[in-house]
């Protein structure tokens, strides 16, 4: 249920990031959204609802959601609404403002395209995903749902969503172990595209592809052996063995920055595995997703073009996020890598 007399955002002005957080020389952070919740041992903490999946439009407008909780003892199914967070995100009043789009069970984030946001859900008890097309607050099926009679569902329990420069729309099925493949108007394209187990994460760029799987790994949050792949043609290889990915998106260089949750970290992968540290957590905090604010004539003026957005917890609190503003030279980062220490 959504539960948003609970948290109350508050009126703020932009806050440097805490001191937890190591970054190269030349960078900054700063907090773009956070508010006053409150934590699960009932006291007042800084956030907003855990946070899974974030991307930006071209306007600057910045969309976040959760998916379903995952603990020790299963999943928790949570219906949560899209919230939607206009350029210069810190100064808010009420979360309830912040909504757009219908409630969606268990919804994930996937891409941006044009206009429209989509958007994953899945219902676990019945075996059923969705991908929607969300336009200006209004939820419409682009694939999958409830299949004729005798035939078997698309989806059962999509999570991450890339589009590639041709239109084609991957989705990772995490329960059927396989990624699909549409066209740009939901068909199928390929129903196995890849196989592989628990996939989860989908980013592409241009005609490269990325997914991440959690492999034997049950859920996101434990230790685990994880894998992300990278995908061009006929090119197929794991760039990264670790413990399951929070988070990616394709950055500056076409490299995939990953939130690594487990080592508290975000890196920079290249397509031959080759990685550069970006940043680095403690004190209990760890990056939970992150995404890449567009170059756009919006967004310069907002100020935020190019600048890299990560979700947050803070010493472990993983009910409550924050979101990161993180700015810096990112192409020299990638050309020369980051400084000796």
């Amino acid at each position: 249920m959504i539960r948003a007399a609970l948290i109350v955002l508050a009126l703020l002005a932009p806050a440097v990031a805490r001191a937890e957080m190591r970054l190269p020389p030349g960078f900054t952070a700063e907090i773009y959204v956070t508010g006053r919740g409150e934590a699960p041992d009932g006291r007042v903490a800084a956030g907003i609802p855990s946070a899974t999946s974030l991307a930006f439009d071209a306007a600057g407008a910045l969309y976040t959601t959760r998916s379903g909780r995952r603990y020790r003892g299963g999943e928790i199914e949570e219906l949560w609404p899209l919230l939607r967070f206009p350029p210069g995100g810190t100064r808010l009043s009420d979360l309830a403002r912040h909504f757009y789009g219908p409630p969606l069970l268990n919804a994930q984030l996937g891409a941006v395209r044009g206009q429209e946001l989509l958007v994953t859900t899945f219902d676990r008890d019945r075996g059923l995903g969705v991908l929607y097309r969300v336009v200006d607050g209004r939820a419409e099926l682009l694939a999958g749902g409830t299949p004729p009679p005798g035939e078997a569902p698309l989806f059962k329990q999509p999570e991450g969503v890339g589009v590639d420069a041709a239109g084609n729309i991957y989705v990772a099925d995490r329960q059927r172990g396989a990624v699909v493949k549409l066209d740009a108007a939901g068909r199928v394209l390929d129903a196995r595209w890849l196989g592989l187990a628990r996939p989860r994460l989908v980013a592409a760029r241009g005609d490269r592809v990325w997914v991440a799987a959690d492999g034997d790994t049950e859920a996101p949050w434990m230790n685990g052996p994880g894998e992300v792949w990278t995908i061009r043609g006929d090119e197929r290889r794991v760039v990264l063995s670790s413990p399951p990915v929070a988070g990616m998106d394709v950055g500056p260089g076409a490299r995939l920055f990953v939130a690594d949750r487990h080592r508290a970290r975000i890196v920079a992968l290249d397509a031959d595995g080759t990685s550069i540290e970006v940043a680095t957590f403690s004190d209990g905090d760890a990056p939970r997703t992150l995404g890449w604010a567009p170059v756009t004539e919006a967004t310069r003026r907002a100020g935020i073009a190019g600048d890299l957005f990560v979700v947050v917890t803070r010493r472990g609190a993983w009910s409550l996020n924050e979101i990161l503003r993180i700015s810096g030279p990112f192409d020299e980062l990638i050309r020369t890598g980051p400084p000796a220490r």
